[in-house]
């Protein structure tokens, strides 16, 4: 009963400061509190809150670095807004190893902004993670409602280039990213990333090919 108690006192207590002090935009607050519910139900599901509590020696922490989409958000996405904070928020617990409260989180920003590009993509690159790299038939349904909502946007194929090399479906990232370049503007500030991904991705095809 304690463990329950502390625990309830503490997601409280983070919740009261975030509110107070964490100047989150509008719904932010309620995606905090769906990623603290989706902690609290991990650790009803896997914890033992009814035991006394005992010493136990600090356990490696499972933290991973950051994913190909984190590293290329900044060249393909704008920062600011919302948007940016919810994918901040999956990213961070991506790098905790909690693949799965990323999708939770993007799940809950599309349900207050369904036609939000980013987050669509967002989700079709953490369905991908969760996946093991696999493209699901979740995952590309996420990339191509990106693509529909806004079909200028270089970030939906790109991410989606990006999820087939991850894949390893390299033929479809090779037409992808050709597809995304042969109709980017000349002055287009994502396009050197573009082009680099895709030199690369020859590269790589090349070496297989020998």
């Amino acid at each position: 009963m304690m463990g329950w108690l502390i625990l309830l006192f503490l997601a409280g207590l983070v919740l009261a400061a975030l509110w107070k002090f964490g100047r989150l935009p509008k719904g932010g607050l309620e995606l905090v509190g769906a990623a603290l519910f989706l902690g609290i139900a991990g650790y009803a599901w896997q914890g033992s809150p009814g035991m006394a509590g005992s010493p136990t020696p600090p356990r490696e922490q499972s933290k991973q670095p950051d994913s190909a989409f984190a590293t290329s958000r900044p060249v393909m996405m704008s920062m600011m807004g919302s948007d940016a904070q919810v994918l901040d928020m999956a990213d961070a617990f991506h790098r905790q190893g909690l693949d799965a409260y990323s999708i939770a989180v993007l799940r809950t920003g599309l349900e207050k902004k369904p036609r939000s590009a980013d987050l669509w993509v967002g989700l079709g690159n953490a369905l991908v993670v969760y996946g093991g790299g696999l493209m699901s038939p979740a995952a590309r349904l996420a990339f191509d409602r990106a693509a529909a909502i806004a079909p200028d946007h270089p970030g939906p194929p790109f991410f989606l280039g990006l999820a087939f090399a991850q894949a390893g479906q390299l033929d479809r990232a090779e037409a992808t990213w050709q597809a995304l370049l042969d109709k980017a503007p000349a002055d287009a500030p994502w396009r050197e990333e573009v082009q680099s991904r895709l030199t690369q991705l020859r590269a790589q095809q090349m070496g297989m090919g020998q």
